[in-house]
């Protein structure tokens, strides 16, 4: 059973590491704990540990997108925020404030299909 506060304080820790850091914690504090309520008050004694460079380096990296991706992640969340129009009042090029010829010269070069070809997203959360 989780103590009054624990499940605050795991929401509220900074988790540098994983979901295997957050595993790890949990597995930690059943075994400590077998008949009393788990707490999580050592938890800023985590946030103490050093992280390797290594494995620093390892998690940003793995954390990249090129910037065709970035780009088509931006532009599929704008589209989704004007309900897929690319022109006119409120549509997608205004708040870009590019030319709508130009965006939709970019949605073609990064393959996000616009119009007729538009594939309803209403249903992916």
């Amino acid at each position: 059973m989780l103590a009054p506060g624990a499940m605050d304080r795991l929401i509220a820790h900074n988790w540098p590491g994983n979901v295997r850091e957050l595993q790890n914690v949990i597995e930690r504090a059943l075994i400590q704990h077998r008949d009393g309520y788990l707490e999580f008050h050592d938890l800023s004694a985590l946030s103490h540990q050093p992280v390797s460079v290594e494995l620093q380096q390892r998690t940003a990296a793995e954390n990249i997108l090129t910037l065709d991706e970035l780009n088509r992640k931006y532009i599929q969340r704008v589209l989704t925020l004007t309900g897929g129009k690319i022109n006119g009042k409120g549509g997608a090029a205004e708040l870009l404030k590019i030319n709508p010829y130009t965006l939709r010269t970019r949605m073609k070069k990064l393959e996000i299909a616009y119009g007729r070809k538009r594939v309803n997203t209403s249903h992916i959360a």
